[in-house]
Parts: structure tokens; C-alpha cells; sequence
């Protein structure tokens, strides 16, 4: 753990509001890229990342310091990820409407950088969202546990040690499950594009 992050945390556990704004600007886009990929919700991630934020506030003391800050906050993240998602499902199954699982925007959108920085022919461009928005659908139709362990390996680049803290799973089921989730994109790829 760096000294940041331990300063930080003993400025957060005497409740120092300076020392919480600190901790929503350094990862508050790491969360909310987290929170709308495994959503497909701007409204409904920022609702939740505002969630997340308030509970890492009240809970810090109960983190133990066994692995680095941003993976304890990306399993708070993870956590109220899968309640909102359950919640959603109930309230759609419920009332007709809701999320049909499908992000309304592309991942670009989400606060990562533009995929292509220089100007291709129009059909490159194109054929390029086509592809991009296949990818969101098919990471989009996956269920929440493997889609969560692709955009945490995938898309937020995080070690298999860090994804295993984060979903309390061993290496060996964190890469299986991977491997299964990465072949269902595949799959919904191959099926989409004939």
C-alpha cells in the first residue's frame, strides 16, 4: 500500500471531508467506468458510484489493509453492482420496463479515451462502431459474475491476484471463468457478424 493511500485512510477513518473528496477525484472514473459497464447506465451508475462512495466513507473502518485500497473499493463497487443489477431485474420483471441489458451508449462513452485519435475513410469508422457496439452487446449479454471478471481483466486491466481478492475467487476459477466468458463473446460475435 502507498504512503498516499495509507494517509489517506487514516484521514478518511477520523472522518476528514477533504481526505473523502481526495479519494472521489483520484478513483471516482475508475468506479463509475466499472459501475456503467457491468450496467449499461449512465443515470443508474452515477446513482450507484454516489452509493459506493458514501458507503467506502462510512464502512472504512472495516478495511484491513490486506490488499491495496483500490481493490477493497472495486469489491464495494463489485458488491453494490450485483444488488443494483438484482434490484433492476425484480423491478423490470415487475413492471414491463427497465434495462434490457444492452449499454445505451458505447464504451468509448463511458469516460476512457477515444479509440482512434486520427480520421479513417467513413466505412473504416463505420465498420468500427459496428464492432464496437457487438462487443458491448456481447459483453452485455453475459451474466453479471463473468461479465464483472471481463471488464475487471479486460477492460480495467487489473492483475488475476486483484480480481481474486475482489471476487473472493482462486486464480485458477478467476482464469477458467474468463476463458468461458471470453468464448461466449466470441460466440456472440461470430453469431452477429454472418
Amino acid at each position: 500500500m502507498s504512503l498516499l493511500e495509507r494517509l489517506l485512510i487514516r484521514r478518511l477513518r477520523e472522518r476528514d471531508e477533504v481526505a473523502f473528496s481526495e479519494v472521489v477525484r483520484l478513483y471516482q472514473h475508475k468506479v463509475y467506468n466499472l459501475l456503467y459497464r457491468m450496467i449499461g447506465s449512465h443515470e443508474e451508475a452515477e446513482d450507484l458510484a454516489q452509493e459506493v462512495f458514501v458507503t467506502v466513507f462510512k464502512s472504512i473502518d472495516t478495511f484491513r489493509g490486506e490488499s491495496k485500497f483500490s481493490t477493497w473499493l472495486y469489491r464495494v463497487a463489485a458488491n453494490h453492482c450485483k444488488n443494483r443489477i438484482k434490484y433492476l431485474s425484480r423491478r423490470s420483471r415487475t413492471s414491463g420496463d427497465g434495462l434490457d441489458g444492452v449499454p445505451e451508449h458505447s464504451m468509448e462513452d463511458a469516460g476512457s479515451a477515444p479509440l482512434q485519435s486520427h480520421i479513417d475513410a467513413p466505412d473504416k469508422i463505420l465498420e468500427g462502431l459496428q464492432l464496437e457496439k457487438l462487443l458491448a452487446q456481447a459483453i452485455a449479454s453475459l451474466d453479471e459474475e463473468h461479465r464483472l471478471l471481463i471488464v475487471l481483466r479486460d477492460v480495467e486491466e487489473l492483475s488475476y491476484q486483484e480480481i481474486g481478492e475482489i471476487t473472493s475467487l482462486n486464480e485458477g476459477t478467476v482464469k477458467s471463468r474468463l476463458h468461458r466468458a471470453r468464448m461466449a463473446i466470441k460466440e456472440h460475435i461470430e453469431r452477429n457478424t454472418k
